[in-house]
């Protein structure tokens, strides 16, 4: 309720438009990323069938992908097409590679066996299957919202449950950037269109991002919202920018060096049409708020603000004995993390099970579960410390809001606490235990027991 709360803060509808960077092996040859549809109003009774959404419930995400059991579309809840769960308290605060793989598949055999079924020996199916869930993991996700109505949303209903929904992708012709024009044209017909210039007649996601901004302007009466999703803090890479046709080609070297030094004319037209089509110029998260993990909408995190966190943070490391050299937490940690088996504890949220030594302890990984399992406060300080740096200092662009990085500092100064009271309790039963052992206490034991007990009490 409160995600619905931060996407669709008015009283009516709305239809938002996802704009998601690329990422991965098509991030490298292709920067036009993915494009999907969130609908406030529109749920999933199944993920190929659509209804009206119940009071409480907060939409779904229709998206077409290549390679899903033939289908064209597939709509998926909210919280878990960002993050694999169910709900938002379980979403991990620091995401590897196996972890949002275990996630994906815990989530598809629970409700996605209709379009991705088991292969005959029970392993996960091949395919992109795995796209329509966690997308929050792989990459950061602009959203263009602007209200609808729910006659519009009863009426898109009965088209797409009356429809054949068989694939119809075609990179060039019917990608998922034309769904997602489609859809929005639905509601406001003619709103969308390619470019013939910039993507040379392809439909891109930010071309068409590009014009339901202006659309927007355009239809003030209307009442229109920028945001942005930022991808999870972890060891999986980080999305990278989005562009269009022509300005993937030219803003690559790998492409636009060699075409230069072969033909410097066709180096210079694709230059001259990403300066006259101003494809480059189209900021995505220009003027946008920070959609939380926990639902609310916040300004981004000022400058200042995040160079005193990070600052902080660098003297907390340093009073530890953490050099600059050694602040590799992201990649340290999500080794650790990566030789760990993800499980599900009874309340349905993610545990880590992690060899220490010669044990096996666990550790919550969402932030509502992080203490409370029989791993030590210090690992949950190193994730704690993972988590923060690769915010502070890895996410690029500025997408930090000041309640979830205080949220961290919190929860980070509360595992800090927990070690030092650990460690003296440890410190306690060492010295009564030498005590017992040589059946007397010297001044200077006494004087130990006694301050290592007045410390303890004073934390407590």
């Amino acid at each position: 309720m409160a995600l619905c709360c931060g996407l669709a803060p008015r009283a009516g509808a709305s239809a938002t438009l996802l704009l998601e960077e690329p990422y991965g092996k098509l991030g490298f040859f292709t920067a036009t990323g993915h494009a999907a549809v969130y609908l406030s109003g529109v749920c999933a009774e199944t993920p190929l069938t659509l209804r009206r959404c119940e009071p409480g419930e907060i939409g779904a995400v229709i998206s077409r992908y290549d390679g899903v059991s033939g289908y064209d579309w597939v709509a998926i809840p909210l919280v878990p097409y960002l993050y694999s769960v169910d709900d938002v308290s379980d979403i991990p605060l620091f995401a590897d590679a196996k972890t949002v793989a275990f996630l994906r598949d815990h989530y598809r055999r629970a409700h996605l066996e209709e379009v991705a079924p088991d292969r005959r020996n029970g392993d996960a199916p091949r395919g992109n299957w795995y796209e329509l869930i966690g997308s929050s993991y792989d990459r950061t996700i602009y959203g263009f919202e602007i209200e609808t109505t729910s006659e519009q949303d009863e009426a898109l209903i009965r088209k797409y449950n009356s429809m054949r929904n068989q694939s119809r992708f075609h990179t060039a012709s019917s990608n998922c950037a034309d769904f997602a024009r489609d859809l929005i044209n639905f509601y406001y017909p003619h709103a969308l269109h390619r470019s013939f210039v910039s993507d040379l007649g392809i439909t891109t996601p930010k071309q068409i991002a590009k014009t339901l901004v202006k659309f927007g302007q355009r239809h003030s009466e209307l009442q229109f919202a920028r945001l942005v999703i930022p991808q999870v803090p972890g060891s999986v890479p980080r999305s990278t920018a989005v562009h269009g046709v022509v300005e993937s080609f030219f803003k690559a070297k790998k492409y636009i060096v060699p075409s230069a030094v072969v033909s410097p004319l066709f180096a210079g037209c694709v230059a001259a049409v990403y300066i006259g089509g101003g494809s480059g110029r189209f900021d995505p998260g220009h003027d946008a708020l920070i959609l939380t993990s926990d639902g609310r909408l916040e300004p981004p995190l000022k400058r200042e603000d995040r160079r005193a966190y990070s600052l902080q943070l660098d003297h907390l490391l340093a009073a530890q004995g953490i050099t600059a050299s050694g602040r590799n937490f992201e990649k340290s940690w999500g080794h650790l993390q990566a030789k760990s088996n993800t499980e599900i504890d009874e309340n349905g949220r993610p545990v880590l099970q992690m060899h220490v030594g010669q044990e096996t302890v666990n550790l919550g990984i969402a932030a509502d579960n992080l203490f409370g399992y029989s791993a030590s406060p210090q690992l949950v300080q190193q994730l704690l410390e993972a988590r923060l740096h690769d915010e502070l200092h890895h996410t690029r662009g500025a997408w930090l809001s000041e309640s979830e990085i205080a949220r961290d500092w919190n929860l980070l100064e509360r595992a800090i606490a927990s070690a030092d009271n650990e460690s003296n309790s440890l410190f306690l039963n060492r010295l009564t235990n030498a005590s017992i052992a040589h059946s007397f206490q010297t001044p200077a034991v006494s004087y130990a027991l006694a301050r290592a007990s007045n410390s303890r009490r004073n934390r407590q």
